[in-house]
């Protein structure tokens, strides 16, 4: 038997299980966000941390080619000039926007350079991230008379 007592504590129960679904999917909206976001950001930052390894490994390169020619022709030794290999390095630095520190060993034969760069996150800065520091390093040996193997 159906009485009204009966039937209004049916509704009333099926009343507070309205809008529970949508605060759980809310939620589970929210998370997804923020697992995309740490995603794309933190493969934003392995992308720039690549490609100041790369920077680097450039730079030191073109200061790799700054060669003592007194040296060199004198058949002394085939070693970089000091002062012209940083400047070099520091120059490629420069045409690329890139900051850094160079050095070279005191072999005068081996340089390495230290970039340092910011990653602008795109979704970390909604929980107060709004970029990332990002660090490459690149060092240049140079070889003379050293065949390559067969």
């Amino acid at each position: 038997m159906n009485t009204p007592h009966r039937r209004l504590r049916q509704e009333s129960h099926s009343f507070n299980d309205r809008g529970g679904v949508t605060v759980f999917v809310a939620v589970c909206v929210v998370a997804l966000i923020g697992i995309i976001g740490v995603a794309v950001d933190g493969g934003g930052k392995m992308r720039a941390v690549e490609r100041a390894d790369h920077i680097a490994g450039e730079a030191a390169r073109a200061g790799g080619q700054a060669i003592d020619p007194a040296k060199a022709i004198s058949g002394e030794a085939v070693v970089v000039a000091p002062q012209d290999a940083v400047a070099a390095a520091q120059a490629y630095l420069r045409s690329v926007g890139a900051t850094g520190t160079v050095s070279v060993l005191g072999d005068g034969k081996t340089l390495t350079v230290h970039v340092t760069d910011t990653y602008d996150t795109k979704f970390l800065p909604v929980v107060g991230i709004g970029s990332m520091p990002v660090a490459g390093h690149g060092t240049a040996t140079l070889l003379h008379g050293v065949t390559a193997p067969e």
